[in-house]
């Protein structure tokens, strides 16, 4: 008896809502992050820099990293990742916001998004 082929290839979905209450403090740690990396050019950093120190939806997207939720994972490799960031309306008492919902509407993140792969 064969056993039937299965991908080793596996999707995680997240879909987190933070509450930003020191955007000072987050946009401050975008701009240190792009000072200490060094694989963007002077033209990206600077680009870069603009646009997380005039939207701090976009400074968290510099923060948050797909490969530091997997990364000590034993037996697994991140093979691309996407990721998103957007400022919202956020209301936890409407049922629009249950978890477990793919709600196809406007609260799915579409802006800034982030590919790596």
């Amino acid at each position: 008896m064969s056993t039937p082929e299965t991908s080793r290839f596996v999707r995680i979905r997240v879909d987190l809502v933070l509450e930003i209450d020191d955007e000072e403090a987050v946009t401050g740690a975008a701009l240190q992050a792009l000072a200490d990396g060094s694989d963007l050019s002077g033209a990206e950093r600077a680009d870069s820099e603009r646009a997380v120190t005039e939207d701090t939806a976009e400074a968290l997207a510099h923060l948050v990293d797909p490969f530091d939720l997997v990364g000590a994972v034993p037996g697994v490799e991140l093979r691309q990742a996407s990721w998103s960031s957007e400022q919202i309306d956020y209301d936890p008492d409407s049922p629009e916001w249950e978890l477990d919902e793919d709600d196809g509407g406007e609260n799915d993140p579409e802006d800034d998004e982030m590919t790596v792969g």
